[in-house]
């Protein structure tokens, strides 16, 4: 690699660094300082979908970048950093097309999560202004989605030197549409590599291939199209089987078989820790993570039972289950339906004689799938945790007491009316109360006349009912029928005008007492014990549902007319429409 500019001072301190600890909190001091002011880092990046191109290595890119700042005379931070750089050099192993879907609105700007941890906080130092600027080997080892290439653009308008090796963008038209092409064509790339793969995959297993791993029992020989026995494992494995069909075997009993005839799993390895993810390719060998072959458990006799791949067949795309043409049968399909019928029948729902006194329950619901989050205790601390269904596209899985309660007190703080609301609906009331009180008596006046008539019908009905009996007018069932109808119209005419009789004036009042005691109920909320706040939620909301960080809510009928003040989303944080119309305050009206 040719050696980028340099200063005496930096490689003294690099030096002196070999005999002295220096924390990440000391260097994030330099940093902040504008020590690197004048400096560039530079970014590799390797794809994970083109193994095989050269640009893909990171040791390629870092020679290139190098020769590069070389011979335009860029000086490299001499900048160490575990987890993130190494001498000013960056090296990230993970895919740019990825764009996370979650938007987030505050305020009137939109925020979305960047997927790349290292790309992340480049991207945040250089908008500090920390570093001059960054060096990139090409664009789409740059990125490769639209949200991170309006980012890069960004920084550029912003002043930041974005260098690439193998293209330069002047600022004219040219430059920009040479930008775009670049672009254009990287997201191209990367989204004709994902459909290829995609049809690979849907094809092969439409033709009866297993193309993940295949089970105990198989060999994984690197091939999708030769499953063949495991010699130790296959037999075990059907002897599981038939085991549990006599019914004299638990699943606790065939683990515990099963670990004495030396059974394991097939080897795996364990998830890396985040320090592996972010480590730098030359680490690899120093953070190789051997397979594992685990003894069998509870959960992997079950799962081991339960899985039809057994039978010789595989699943496609679409869910639906095939002969393989990869691996032959190892169990009957009669003994692996007696299992699952077996299995079947040990199934037991857990019903609880008491419900704990947990709060909140039943009231909280995913906003997607509408599953309930259900409370249980951990460490002294109440979670919620839903177990929503597979295509629910909430990310919101668990989420602890205070998190809750915290956007409910918002919310009540809410709903209350502003000042401004008060002085608005005080300066209105007067004129639509009017209105709303010459409609009543509208509505009194039409309902006398209707009971008047009912009541003539009626004395008519009395006063001749043999006539009408006897001229078969009607007949004697008729005529109770139609006796029962009038009366009964006579009945809804009285209850109408009793609601009626309450004043507008008065439902007014009372809505806005009912926002000024929300007001006052705040504070005490905020000081309430978890049972306490359990029951002022459910006093005011019927039914509580999130969505990401979003929580949406119902009311109960007392207080729908202060939700009404919100739009259709219910979400208070949102822009006001206009005070509640005194209508809805007043439904009878």
């Amino acid at each position: 690699m040719y050696p980028a500019k340099r200063y005496n001072k930096e490689e003294a301190r690099c030096e002196k660094m070999k005999t002295e600890t220096v924390t990440f909190e000391d260097v994030l001091r330099e940093i902040e300082s504008g020590k690197y002011r004048d400096f560039y880092l530079d970014y590799e990046r390797r794809s994970t979908d083109d193994n095989e191109h050269q640009k893909n290595s990171l040791k390629y890119q870092r020679t290139e970048i190098g020769a590069y700042a070389h011979r335009e005379n860029l000086p490299i931070a001499p900048l160490t950093i575990e987890g993130f750089c190494r001498e000013g050099s960056i090296g990230e192993r993970h895919s740019a097309f990825k764009d996370n879907t979650e938007l987030v609105f505050t305020d009137g700007t939109i925020q979305y999560r960047i997927e790349r941890p290292k790309f992340a906080r480049l991207v945040e130092w250089l908008i500090k202004g920390y570093f001059k600027g960054a060096i990139f080997y090409c664009w789409d080892r740059a990125s490769r989605n639209k949200s991170d290439e309006t980012i890069l653009r960004k920084l550029m308008k912003m002043g930041v030197d974005i260098r690439f090796v193998t293209a330069k963008y002047d600022k004219s038209s040219a430059g920009e549409l040479h930008m775009d092409v670049d672009g254009m064509f990287s997201a191209h790339h990367s989204r004709v590599t994902s459909e290829k793969v995609s049809m690979t995959i849907k094809n092969s297993r439409a033709r009866g291939l297993i193309t993940n791993k295949a089970p105990a029992g198989y060999e994984n020989n690197g091939t999708m199209d030769n499953k063949s026995f495991d010699p130790e494992r296959a037999p075990i494995v059907r002897k599981l089987f038939e085991m549990y069909d006599s019914g004299e075997w638990s699943l606790a009993d065939l683990a515990r078989w099963a670990t004495e005839q030396g059974f394991t799993m097939p080897p795996m390895r364990r998830r890396r820790t985040r320090q592996e993810i972010l480590a730098e390719e030359e680490d690899d060998i120093r953070l190789h993570i051997d397979a594992v072959c685990r003894p069998p458990t509870y959960n992997s006799i079950h799962k081991i039972l339960t899985n039809r791949t057994y039978t010789g067949r595989t699943r496609t795309k679409d869910g639906e289950w095939i002969p393989s043409t990869s691996h032959k049968a190892l169990v009957d399909d009669d003994v692996f339906e007696r299992v699952q019928a077996r299995l079947r029948k040990k199934n037991k729902s857990k019903h609880y004689a008491k419900l704990l006194g947990h709060p909140l329950r039943r009231l909280v619901y995913c906003g997607v799938c509408g599953r309930t989050y259900t409370p249980y205790p951990q460490k002294g601390i109440m979670y919620y945790g839903a177990r929503c269904d597979k295509k629910c596209t909430n990310s919101l899985k668990n989420f602890n007491f205070d998190y809750i309660a915290d956007k409910v007190g918002t919310l009540m703080s809410r709903l209350s009316f502003t000042e401004e609301e008060l002085a608005d609906l005080d300066a209105r009331s007067n004129t639509e109360i009017a209105l709303l009180e010459t409609k009543r008596f509208n509505q009194l006046e039409s309902g006398e006349r209707r009971k008047k008539k009912i009541r003539e019908d009626l004395a008519y009905l009395h006063a001749n009912r043999l006539t009408l009996i006897k001229t078969k007018v009607y007949t004697p069932e008729e005529y109770v029928a139609e006796e029962a109808r009038l009366n009964g119209e006579l009945a809804e005419l009285r209850e109408a005008e009793k609601a009626s009789d309450i004043a507008m004036q008065e439902t007014v009042k009372e809505v806005v007492m009912l926002s000024e005691l929300l007001k006052d109920l705040y504070p005490t909320y905020k000081d309430a014990s978890p049972h306490e706040k359990e029951e002022i939620i459910t006093q005011i909301f019927s039914e509580l549902t999130l969505t990401e960080d979003t929580l949406n809510y119902k009311c109960k009928n007392g207080f729908r007319a202060l939700e009404s003040r919100f739009g259709a989303s219910c979400d208070p944080t949102g822009n006001r429409t206009r005070v509640p119309c005194l209508k809805s305050m007043c439904p009878n009206r």
